[in-house]
């Protein structure tokens, strides 16, 4: 069953060799989301599965040892997702941004991934979250995912009257683990909106759905004009 999750931003400029001089603008979400992985520490979970958006060639499973890289982003830095042999396939960047943060977290759990697409039915992701509870008796979910890229004028999908009030309903819904409401979360909206975390967010919502869990938002913002939620569940 599900005993903790946590939620973060996906972005590659997470990572601050990729950010450069413009890093210091998310050191607050990065300290939230090291506080996030903490939690996931604590929880001593005997398998803890990264969840991320992926394009249709990264999706499926990704097992323990499989490789990331920032190389596309003009950045030299490689991860890996836990130890072990490298995988078949390259991480895709939500995935690898989660890598990154587990490997500064030094989380010593058993750890696997698991690409979704963006676009997967609500039904569905749900489902895969539900199958995912049930892999081992203490699973943990390291959630990867943004809000709305609609937040203002310069963002990466310009300025969507819509975009605010959705990322308030889903940092509501983070912030209190309610899995109904992240279940309820408009696919067709969030694709207008280009809020890459909603599926990821409804395969939590499906994991959570018996676990009597507690949330906690530690970071909101939008610093470019993209929503960043960081939370846990415990």
């Amino acid at each position: 069953m599900l005993v903790a999750a946590a939620v973060c931003p996906a972005p590659p400029l997470l990572v601050p060799e990729v950010a450069a001089g413009a890093a210091a603008e998310l050191d607050a979400a990065r300290t939230a989301c090291s506080d996030a992985l903490a939690v996931l520490a604590a929880s001593r979970p005997d398998l803890l599965v990264v969840v991320g958006a992926a394009d249709q060639d990264h999706l499926g499973p990704y097992p323990q040892g499989s490789r990331g890289s920032f190389r596309g982003f003009g950045v030299p830095a490689d991860v890996q997702l836990g130890e072990g042999d490298e995988g078949p396939r390259l991480l895709p960047p939500s995935l690898a941004v989660g890598a990154w943060l587990l490997e500064r977290a030094r989380c010593a759990a058993p750890v696997e991934g698991l690409g979704v697409a963006g676009r997967l039915e609500p039904e569905l992701c749900l489902a895969a979250g539900r199958a995912l509870a049930e892999r081992d008796e203490r699973v943990a979910l390291l959630v990867m995912g943004d809000g709305s890229a609609c937040r203002t004028l310069k963002a990466p999908g310009y300025l969507d009257d819509r975009a605010a009030a959705f990322d308030a309903a889903a940092a509501l819904a983070l912030g209190a683990a309610d899995t109904p409401a992240l279940a309820a979360l408009d696919a067709e909206l969030a694709h207008e909106l280009q809020a890459a975390g909603r599926a990821p967010w409804q395969v939590l919502a499906g994991a959570a759905e018996a676990a009597d869990l507690d949330g906690r938002l530690l970071y909101e913002g939008a610093p470019y004009g993209v929503g960043y939620f960081v939370a846990t569940w415990s």
